[in-house]
Parts: structure tokens; C-alpha cells; sequence
């Protein structure tokens, strides 16, 4: 694998939802994980109907949104989040006192998610677009309500401000993703988002990962 990881070392694959930029290497990835022994994919069950697997039949474990469920012995909550999908959802993971989580895909941050982020200690979110360069950008009017919309995405000064208000001193890594190649630019996220931990009661470390390249490993 690219980031130096052997494939077998991988015991299970969490799915968020089941738009293609999200699942379109998953046949493939399963596929590949599978020739010495075969791996599960985790879904919700809403989730797993809608997805195209190619051909190929992995193990599914599917779970009821909002519920929880050891994978060895990890922890995973998943929570619901907002955006168009059919049953889209976010991820913490705990581990031996460590909270890793993620929220990618989301128009807006409700009090519920608000909450399962909480004392996360590396948390990844979307910073998907600079609001006046969508405005301006290339996409379709249409498209650009989508994007702007409570089941969208978030933009830069959604996500500043959940680092101002929100984000709580637990959080070591901060990790910035999903960013827009035509509607954001890694630079602007990073000065906003450093702008709003200035800001803020904690002193995360800020990661932004920028569009086709790999970010860093975080080792817990």
C-alpha cells in the first residue's frame, strides 16, 4: 500500500456512505485485501442495497445508524449526519482511552454531532469549499445549492466556526479534508482554520490534506 501499510494488516473497512468518490475503490481495495483472507466491510444497513460491488461479494456487517459495535478491540459509534445521501453517518473509534473520529460529508454541524465529537483527541472533518469562490466557481447553480445547502457541505467559515465555539481541548490533530479542487484552495483553509484555533481553548495540531495527495500517518 502507498502509506507503507501491508493490506492483510487490515481487519475491517467502515463505509460512511455510499456516493462514488467515497466507495469506488472499495471493490477493488476488497478485492485485493480478500486473496488471503477476506475482510468485512462495515455499513448501515440502509447503506448496503445502494452499494455496487462489481461483481464481487465481500463479508457485510451492516448496523443500525447511531448504534455501536466492537471490531476486535476497537469501539466504533456511529452517528448520523446530514447530507444527501441515503443513511449517511460519521465514525468515532475508541481505543485503549484514545477517540479518534470522523465527520466527512456534512451540510452543516447539528448538536449531535457536535457531541460525538466531543474529547476526540485526533479528529478529521471536511473543509470542503471557500464560499465566495463557489459562488463564483464553475459549478452549475443547481449544484452549487446542493453544496451550500444543510445537506451539502462545509464550508470554511462553518468549519472555523465549530473550532472556535466547539472544538474542546482534548483535540491533539486537527485533520482538514475533502477540500474542493475548484471551489477552495489548501492555503485558505489552512489560514482560516489557523485563524479560528488562535481563537479557540485548545491547541490542536493542524493537518489540512490537500486533494490528490496522501496526508500523513497518525500513529495512536
Amino acid at each position: 500500500m502507498a502509506i507503507g501499510e501491508d493490506p492483510d494488516a487490515i481487519d475491517a473497512i467502515l463505509i460512511t456512505h455510499e456516493h462514488s468518490d467515497h466507495v469506488q475503490g472499495l471493490g477493488p481495495l476488497a478485492r485485493k485485501l480478500s486473496k488471503k483472507r477476506r475482510k468485512p466491510v462495515y455499513l448501515s444497513k440502509l447503506t448496503a442495497p445502494a452499494i455496487d460491488w462489481g461483481g464481487f461479494a465481500p463479508i457485510v456487517e451492516t448496523f443500525q445508524a447511531g448504534t455501536s459495535f466492537p471490531i476486535g478491540d476497537l469501539e466504533i459509534q456511529s452517528f448520523t449526519i446530514p447530507h444527501d445521501a441515503i443513511d449517511p453517518v460519521g465514525f468515532s473509534v475508541r481505543w485503549n482511552g484514545l477517540k479518534f473520529s470522523v465527520a466527512m460529508d456534512l451540510g452543516y454541524l447539528p448538536a449531535s454531532v457536535k457531541y460525538h465529537l466531543r474529547s476526540s483527541h485526533v479528529l478529521v472533518v471536511e473543509s470542503n469549499h471557500d464560499l465566495e469562490m463557489l459562488k463564483v466557481g464553475p459549478y452549475p447553480w443547481p449544484v452549487k445549492q446542493r453544496v451550500m445547502g444543510r445537506r451539502g457541505h462545509l464550508s470554511n467559515d462553518l468549519v472555523s466556526d465549530y473550532i472556535t465555539e466547539d472544538l474542546d481541548g482534548e483535540t491533539q490533530a486537527l485533520l482538514l479534508g475533502h477540500l474542493s479542487e475548484h471551489n477552495n484552495h489548501p492555503e485558505i483553509v489552512r489560514l482560516v482554520a489557523a485563524q479560528a484555533l488562535e481563537r479557540s481553548r485548545t491547541r490542536a495540531r493542524l493537518v489540512v490534506a490537500e486533494p490528490k495527495k496522501r496526508s500523513e500517518v497518525f500513529i495512536l
